[in-house]
C-alpha cells in the first residue's frame, strides 16, 4: 500500500460515516473548498448519491466510479470530474489512495481532536 508522508498526520481527519479501519482521511479546508487524501484499508462500496462539484485523482489502487449510470475504472494518475448534483456511486479496492477536492468546504465535518 502507498503511504502518505508522516507530516500528513498533522492534518485533520474527517468525521466520516465509516470506521477508520475501512478508510482514513487527511483534509485541507478553506472557505473555497475541501481537499481530502483518502486511504482505503478495505474494499468499499458507496451507494449512488449527489452533492456539489467534485474533482479527484487516484494515487494508488483502483476506483470504479459510476457517473450518470456509466461505470469507468480509474487507475493511478487518472482524474475524474463530477458535476454538481450528478448522481454517482463508487467501488474502491483495498489499498487505494485517492485525493478528492470538493467545492463544498463543509462537505464533511472535521473530526474533533
Amino acid at each position: 500500500m502507498m503511504h502518505l508522508p508522516a507530516f500528513f498526520d498533522a492534518m485533520p481527519a474527517l468525521d466520516l460515516p465509516f470506521p477508520d479501519s475501512m478508510v482514513t482521511s487527511r483534509a485541507i479546508r478553506s472557505d473555497a473548498g475541501l481537499a481530502v487524501f483518502f486511504q482505503f484499508h478495505q474494499d468499499m462500496a458507496i451507494p449512488p448519491h449527489s452533492h456539489g462539484p467534485q474533482w479527484g485523482t487516484v494515487l494508488a489502487g483502483e476506483v470504479a466510479l459510476t457517473i450518470d449510470g456509466v461505470t469507468r475504472h480509474y487507475h493511478p494518475g487518472e482524474t475524474y470530474l463530477i458535476g454538481a448534483g450528478v448522481v454517482h456511486g463508487v467501488q474502491i479496492k483495498s489499498g487505494t489512495v485517492a485525493m478528492d477536492v470538493f467545492a463544498e468546504a463543509d462537505r464533511y465535518p472535521l473530526k474533533p481532536r
